[in-house]
């Protein structure tokens, strides 16, 4: 039983050892790194900032790199396209333009890297600057450890540890075994004199009793805070966001209004010029009422709990495009529909005559003229297709937030706040159906919902 309490004794706090030297070295390593990124961002500040693309030559680069010799920094200077146009070592031959610093430089102007050089054979921390006005980049980096050799360097050290760590641990079960083990040895002792013992013991089911009880509720307890924290984390992205959006989108009809009733109120307009102006100020306002309108909708689909019931969905779709039909002519589209009879989902009507108006609007707004538009009904899916202008990939996984229109030529023109698709997901995940798309910019769209319960 000692023997058994000191292997686990020790293998727990071996463990425990050897996780926190890792952990150790990870963060040393990471600030580390850190220093280095900060070092370099102000070894450069050595760089001319007045060259021009014709004096960054290899002298320069051994210049610039003999003046931080202390530092041994790696200079090299490269285009506006990361070709490679001086080295400070004269590693001229290797491409430097797929490398993530140059890349990450590229894109927003500065990148940092961490990596061992495939030209030098050592670790180093990469900084590259993108000049962008002067049509080149400079990098600089700096010698670093890898984490594994900073941990093997610190190994003697933890051996030591580890070895006084199994004396600790010799001496500790030594000395407590024996108080610790003396209610069960006792225990035992009566199990040999009687024919029936009550195995729980009085003194530690307490004891066992209550620790459980603790356990658990300790990690109920985090189990709640990591969920609110994450809701609250959720909660304010969506706020800033929200915000963000709505300022957006205001600030055109909030424009017009405002710089056409000063030109009012200040007696530059008359006559048809005050009419028009005065129309332009009605139509943005209403334009603001609606949006406020659609922003209030949308809110209050999480919080609506009315009872879902039987809706005849057939009859929603026709009547729907029954209702677009001067559109599809408005916009020479063809319609192609197959409406299977009497598809009933539990939902409402009003939700449902939603998901399928928005979805078929859309493929009218954004179709091409002389295109076509298709809508199938099933009971087990809706479908519609168009031949319009297509999204792309970039902006398959935006379609559905808030405020987000594919053709920014279309909003407002046609009513649209890019609200629309994130309803459409909002009722669709609250009534438990799978909604996707397909799309190839400058082909067409397809919208597809899988009525999730009739499909089973």
């Amino acid at each position: 039983m000692k023997k058994r309490i000191l292997l686990i004794g020790f293998a727990v706090t071996a463990v425990a050892l050897l996780l926190f030297s890792i952990l150790s070295t990870s963060i040393y390593y990471h600030h580390s790194l850190s220093q280095a990124e900060g070092m370099l961002k102000a070894y450069l500040s050595a760089f001319d900032e007045e060259k021009t693309l014709q004096e960054l030559d290899v002298d320069y680069a051994h210049a610039l790199a003999d003046e931080l010799s202390s530092a041994r920094v790696r200079v090299s200077f490269l285009d506006g396209e990361g070709h490679l146009i001086a080295d400070s070592h004269g590693d001229e031959s290797a491409p430097r333009g797929d490398r993530p610093e140059v890349k990450e430089a590229l894109l927003s102007g500065e990148g940092f890297d961490t990596r061992s050089s495939s030209t030098r054979g050592e670790s180093f921390v990469y900084y590259c600057k993108n000049f962008a006005e002067r049509g080149y980049m400079v990098r600089l980096a700096l010698p670093t450890s890898s984490m594994w050799s900073i941990y093997v360097r610190g190994l003697p050290a933890v051996a030591l540890f580890l070895v006084v760590d199994a004396l600790v641990c010799l001496l500790i079960t030594y000395l407590a075994t024996g108080f610790m083990l003396r209610p069960v040895t006792r225990l035992a002792r009566e199990a040999a004199q009687k024919r029936h013992v009550d195995t729980d013991s009085p003194e530690l089911k307490p004891i066992a009793e209550l620790m459980n009880r603790m356990n658990d509720d300790v990690a109920a307890h985090i189990r709640e805070v990591d969920e609110e924290k994450e809701v609250v984390e959720k909660m304010q992205q969506s706020k800033n966001e929200f915000i963000a959006n709505i300022t957006h989108e205001m600030n055109t009809p909030l424009t017009s209004i405002k710089g056409f009733a000063e030109l009012l109120s200040a007696g530059s307009l008359e006559g048809a010029g005050a009419q028009r102006a005065a129309g332009i100020i009605l139509k943005q306002s209403e334009r603001l009422t609606s949006l406020v309108s659609c922003i209030i909708h949308y809110n209050e689909i999480d919080s609506e709990e009315l009872p879902a019931y039987e809706v005849n969905a057939s009859n929603i779709a026709r009547d729907l495009l029954e209702g677009l039909a001067p559109e599809f002519d408005a916009h020479e589209l063809v319609l192609l529909s197959k409406i299977e009879d009497d598809v009933v989902l539990m939902s409402r009507h009003e939700r449902v005559t939603e998901i399928f108006g928005n979805l078929i609007r859309n493929a009218i707004r954004y179709n091409k003229a002389g295109g076509s538009v298709s809508v199938l009904l099933t009971r087990q899916e809706f479908v519609v297709s168009d031949t319009g202008i297509g999204i792309s990939e970039e902006n398959l996984k935006r379609i559905f937030d808030r405020f987000f229109t594919v053709d920014k030529s279309h909003s407002g023109k046609n009513g649209g706040f890019g609200l629309g698709l994130s309803v459409v997901k909002k009722l669709c995940k609250k009534a438990g159906w799978q909604l996707s798309v397909k799309s190839e910019l400058g082909k067409g769209t397809t919208f597809r919902i899988l009525f999730v319960d009739n499909a089973e």
